[in-house]
């Protein structure tokens, strides 16, 4: 008989017997020291979600609030956020930028953060809220592989943002309905109560969601908005690209904007706010209060669905051999080459889209008019980069 195992003649099948080395199992020490392992590694990176980024505000901030201000049940909730006011030493009218209505949108949340950091009013006030979804911060998409943070390289060191999710984290809102009535009455996917740019104009007693919406809309009616602008991206494939999307009011500025934008060189679509699709930041802030309201997209590819790998990589430098494949199948709604679409350019029209309003308001509306300096211009970001503008990290 062998050593280590017998011959089963009448059923012809070798087994295996009991060899040291053929019979090694993990012991559940072992198994369970590989689990903590585990845990440990994600669960730091789960827990780095939480802690806030770090935003530090320019010479131009003159006041820092929070949302909870216009709506004090906000207050301790994953939904209340900051608030940063730059006013200028002559009235003027007031304009607030709002970024991370969705937090995998990254251009607009930086572009916002930009303006905290480096912009200085002259004239009027500008409010800004970088993370006006700040549940949607907490978490992100690991099933789309997106990245759980971005980093950017200033002169002064490394700044590292939280790349969020589109919607407000379920562990702050659950569970999603089947069918999301909206305020409007408007019917909506279930998972859409947590999209907040399909919530307003909110609710005082609803869902975290409707209830940020809602401060938003407080504080325009409370500090007389007379401009309000979301910045945001979509994919290339998405026909509302490059497009600045505006309330029936706002049309006659946005012209005025589109015509100095392409003479500029930076070629920019225009759209009107679809009276049938509610619970929209541009449709409702100017439905709702006398607010002239605007949406920007610009277009990135990490957001589409025609995309290669996804990786921090993909957000900052915007390039992408499967979309640029598209491109040349006529796929896309927006050139697409090597260059590729890098968050430079994307921040750098979100800014220049800001100040082409800022200007042909004050044209407009001189006893109104906001008047912002120290925004790097879109010429200045594609040469040397959004790091150069932003504040370096506090040692």
């Amino acid at each position: 008989m062998p050593k280590y195992g017998h011959a089963d003649s009448a059923e012809g099948v070798t087994c295996v017997g009991t060899s040291p080395a053929m019979r090694w199992q993990p012991s559940g020490v072992v198994v369970l020291l590989l689990a903590l392992a585990v845990a440990g590694v994600t669960g730091r990176d789960f827990a780095a979600k939480w802690r806030p980024d770090d935003i530090y505000p320019g010479p131009g901030v003159t006041t820092v609030r929070r949302l909870s201000d216009y709506h004090p049940p906000l207050a301790g909730t994953a939904g209340d956020t900051d608030v940063y006011v730059l006013e200028g030493d002559r009235p003027g009218g007031t304009v607030l930028v709002l970024g991370g209505v969705h937090p995998d949108e990254f251009a607009g949340f930086l572009a916002a953060v930009l303006l905290v950091e480096r912009a200085q009013v002259e004239q009027g006030r500008l409010i800004v809220i970088p993370q006006a979804n700040a549940s949607g911060f907490t978490h992100n998409l690991p099933g789309e592989g997106h990245p759980a943070h971005i980093e950017i390289e200033t002169a002064g060191g490394t700044r590292r943002f939280r790349y969020g999710a589109r919607a407000t984290n379920p562990i702050h809102q659950w569970p999603d309905p089947d069918v999301y009535v909206q305020a409007s009455g408007q019917q909506l996917s279930g998972s859409e109560t947590r999209n907040l740019n399909r919530a307003f104009p909110g609710r005082p007693d609803g869902t975290l969601t409707e209830q940020i919406a809602y401060a938003v809309m407080e504080l325009i009616r409370q500090e007389n908005v007379d401009m309000g602008f979301d910045l945001h991206e979509a994919s290339p494939e998405y026909p509302v690209i490059n497009t600045i999307v505006a309330h029936p009011r706002m049309m006659d500025l946005a012209v005025l904007v589109v015509m100095d934008m392409e003479l500029a060189g930076i070629p920019i679509r225009l759209e009107q706010s679809p009276e049938q699709l509610r619970g929209l930041s541009h449709r409702e802030w100017g439905d709702f209060s006398g607010t002239l309201a605007a949406l920007f997209e610009t277009a990135n590819p990490a957001q589409g669905r025609l995309r290669g790998k996804t990786s921090a990589q993909l957000v900052l430098e915007g390039k992408d051999e499967q979309y640029e494949r598209a491109a040349r199948l006529g796929r896309l709604y927006v050139p697409f080459g090597p260059d590729g679409h890098p968050v430079e350019t994307r921040v750098g029209r979100h800014l220049a889209t800001l100040t082409a309003f800022f200007d042909a308001f004050g044209m407009m509306n001189p006893d109104r008019a906001v008047v912002v300096s120290g925004v790097p211009t879109f010429e200045e970001l594609a040469r040397h980069g959004v790091g150069a503008y932003l504040q370096p990290p506090a040692r």
